[in-house]
């Protein structure tokens, strides 16, 4: 009777758990894409409405809408899965109320055929009472196990009854939640009715300066091009410089080792230990050069940094947001090959480094300021769009070390950034690798 008990509890347990689990889930999403939401309306109001930022304002209220739309659709999912658990627990709830009462049954019935017994006669009576001493052991042992039942039922019982107990709370919790939810979806469903209306009215006045808008767009484009011809140059030229400096330093390695091998036979020779005619007439053997201590040093900085994806602190100091993603963007009718990310936060942000490396250059760049190339092993962060420096070429920088303040767009009055990630020459989406 025990062990099903067990068994019971244990399919009840593992029965809801996923539920829960689900609904978790379910919330932490939708409350991140809330936040999403709510983020990109503040940088939404705090973007002055000129002609300069017209498309960015298009594109932070359709990024508004995306993240509103997807915690809808969130929100459905979990009041479902309310009505998932719901019904799964009124089910749990009738089930134990007809389990519990089946017991108490068999419990009073139990009760009362003892109480009956009782009347006739006492429990020392009838142990002594056997026909022998091993037939009133046998007595002994039945009542003791019969009195363990008597209150491992009623244990069982009130196990029942607070597990009945709990469904019902957790019950009456869930109803209030999915009232709750319903009331949420219905205000997201207006505000991103409001935010559509906005956008429309945006579009329509971006279409009547569309002549103004592209000018602005082909010059952006022009900058971005620009920018990524001379990054591709200057990180093809610094991979170039690695290589070459690593077989450098494997060359004087080997030739170093070589000399000293050379010397240890001359050393033998004048002691005469020299070797045999037949080892002379071999062909020497050469120790294999062992790599660098610099390049040992990269292929761990290589390896350390590829096993953080997915880690990486987020390249812009405080509540940073994405706002434009890696690869092609279409701006009107022209298209923008975003070789990184474009990230926006607080007024007075800072750049800082996403991992342990070098700076291996530093320049400037129209229309992108300051821009710094970090070097980590055979990895390469890009940060540009910075203004006032705190590093210096060839600077050793570790993880979340500020590199400076991040431009600062009078028009929006949040700092600007703009991120890039290379694994020798070939970029790559950064998105993945932070956090």
């Amino acid at each position: 009777m025990k062990y099903r008990l067990f068994a019971i509890l244990l399919f009840v347990c593992i029965s809801a758990f996923p539920q829960t689990a689900k609904i978790k889930s379910l919330q932490k999403q939708r409350e991140e894409m809330l936040r999403a939401a709510e983020n990109s309306g503040k940088l939404l109001r705090d973007t002055k409405k000129t002609t300069n930022t017209l498309l960015e304002r298009i594109r932070l209220i359709t990024t508004q809408i995306a993240a509103r739309q997807t915690a809808i659709t969130l929100l459905g999912q979990e009041i479902e899965q309310i009505n998932n658990e719901q019904e799964q627990t009124q089910k749990d709830i009738v089930r134990l109320e007809a389990e519990l009462k089946t017991k108490q049954k068999s419990y009073a019935k139990a009760i009362d055929g003892m109480l009956h017994k009782r009347q006739k006669e006492n429990k020392l009576l009838f142990i002594l009472s056997g026909k022998s001493l091993s037939e009133s052991i046998r007595r002994f042992y039945f009542l003791k196990d019969y009195s363990e039942w008597r209150n491992q039922q009623a244990d069982e019982i009130k196990k029942r009854k607070d597990e009945l107990a709990s469904k019902r709370a957790a019950l009456a919790k869930s109803k209030a939640s999915r009232i709750s939810l319903l009331g949420l979806r219905e205000t997201e469903q207006n505000n991103l009715k409001a935010e559509e209306k906005t956008r429309e009215k945006e579009v329509s006045e971006a279409k009547q300066k569309e002549k103004e808008l592209q000018a602005i767009i082909n010059q952006k484009n022009k900058q971005a091009n620009a920018l990524n011809a001379q990054i591709e140059r200057l990180i093809a030229e610094e991979v170039a410089r690695q290589e070459r400096e690593a077989k450098r330093l494997a060359e004087e390695k080997r030739k170093a080792e070589e000399k000293k091998r050379l010397a240890e036979q001359q050393k033998n020779k004048s002691k005469g230990q020299g070797s045999t005619p037949k080892e002379s007439a071999s062909e020497p053997t050469y120790a294999k050069a062992a790599s660098p201590k610099e390049t040992q040093e990269s292929l761990k900085l290589s390896s350390n940094f590829a096993s953080n994806r997915g880690r990486l602190p987020r390249p812009l100091t405080g509540s940073s947001t994405i706002v434009s993603h890696f690869g092609t963007q279409s701006r009107g009718r022209v298209e923008i090959n975003n070789s990184g990310i474009d990230l926006q936060s607080h007024a007075g942000a800072e750049a800082r480094c996403v991992f342990d490396g070098e700076v291996t250059r530093i320049m400037s760049f129209p229309g992108y300021n300051i821009c710094i190339i970090v070097r980590h092993g055979g990895y390469y962060s890009f940060y540009a769009n910075v203004e006032n420096i705190y590093v210096r070429q060839g600077q050793k920088v570790s993880t979340g070390q500020s590199l400076g303040k991040a431009y600062v767009d009078p028009d929006i009055n949040r700092s600007l950034l703009h991120f890039q990630l290379w694994k020798g020459t070939n970029k790559m989406n950064p998105e993945p690798w932070i956090r």
